[in-house]
């Protein structure tokens, strides 16, 4: 399955009463498996998670740690970058150079690499005090 099927798929399960606006997202890791993730709302507003970080978290919870490629879908005119949270996130799992396709269910698509979705990236080099 591609990771725009996947994305597509998983997207329906989003849990959006509140918003209406779902999300669906599908990563691969180099070992070829797909982990997938959608967004659920809470009442509580800020509770909620993105369908970026359901996705990380289910390829953390395989034993997994590094994103080879994503794909983010919304029914949106255009193409919805990810939040700034899960821009950091997904910097945490995934190289400069990983491309992030970013698509709506009308077909249209937006493809980027995580640098250019986050310029300026926090890492932990940022940490290192030697």
């Amino acid at each position: 399955m591609s990771l725009k099927d996947a994305a597509t798929q998983v997207r329906e399960n989003a849990y959006a009463p509140y918003s209406r606006f779902k999300v669906g997202a599908a990563l691969r890791t180099p070992s070829g498996a797909v982990h997938v993730g959608c967004n659920v709302e809470n009442v509580a507003y800020p509770e909620g998670t993105c369908a970026e970080a359901g996705a990380i978290a289910a390829m953390c919870a395989s034993g997994e740690r590094q994103i080879s490629d994503l794909y983010v879908i919304a029914d949106s005119p255009e193409p919805v970058p990810p939040c700034g949270g899960c821009r950091q996130k997904i910097a945490e799992f995934a190289a400069p150079d990983v491309v992030v396709t970013l698509g709506t269910t009308d077909g249209k698509e937006k493809r980027m690499t995580v640098a250019d979705l986050l310029p300026g990236v926090f890492t932990m080099a940022h940490m290192d005090r030697a």
